[in-house]
Parts: structure tokens; C-alpha cells; sequence
């Protein structure tokens, strides 16, 4: 943890799953591990509907996109699914930041 920030560290999701508001999941980068940690490292990281059990109703789960397989396509049809609204989000914020490059006279 960075000094100064306030975290914790926990063995399982379920450990935290009725505490969290929001769940960002990422891949596990496989550029950064060894071949043979690689599989192992990623089996371990893989959200599926059934974790959710026990999670706040309003829990959200954001992921940056694209995904691999580190969220199972069940959670998608759960109300946390909030990756594609954050991904459309994203559209509109690319829009403003490129009218704003491309028009100098332009204020947002």
C-alpha cells in the first residue's frame, strides 16, 4: 500500500464481498508473470455470479475492457454488471477531450 493510503489486505473476495460499493476488476497481465506462473496466477482471479452472493444490492462491478476471462459472462446478466455503462461513459468523455484538442476555441 502506498504510505498514507488506507487499505487492507484479505485472502478471499467473500472476506470483503458485503463491505465493497465497488468491485474493479482487471486482467491478470500476463506480460508481467512467468509462463509457468501465468495460468496458476490467472485461475485464481476469475469473477463469477456466484461470488457476488452476499454483495450489496447497489454494488457495482467496473472493468476497463476488454476482457479475457477474469469475469464469467453469468455476472453480466446480474445488476452489478456496470462495465458496459462504464465503457459508454467512456464514449462521452473521449468526445468532450477531443473536441477540446481539435477546437481551441471550444469551452466545456
Amino acid at each position: 500500500m502506498k504510505k498514507g493510503w488506507p487499505g487492507s489486505l484479505h485472502g478471499s473476495i467473500e472476506d470483503v464481498m458485503a463491505e465493497v460499493d465497488i468491485l474493479y476488476m482487471t486482467r491478470v497481465q500476463k506480460e508481467r508473470l512467468d509462463p509457468s506462473e501465468y495460468a496458476n496466477v490467472k485461475a485464481q482471479f476469475v469473477l463469477r455470479a456466484c461470488d457476488l452472493n452476499g454483495a450489496r444490492e447497489n454494488m457495482k462491478v467496473l472493468h476497463p475492457l476488454p476482457r479475457i476471462d477474469e469475469i464469467t459472462t453469468d455476472v453480466d446478466k446480474t445488476p452489478h454488471a456496470w462495465y458496459f455503462q462504464q465503457a459508454g461513459n467512456g464514449i462521452f468523455a473521449r468526445q468532450a477531450l477531443l473536441a477540446l484538442v481539435l477546437n481551441s476555441e471550444l469551452s466545456l
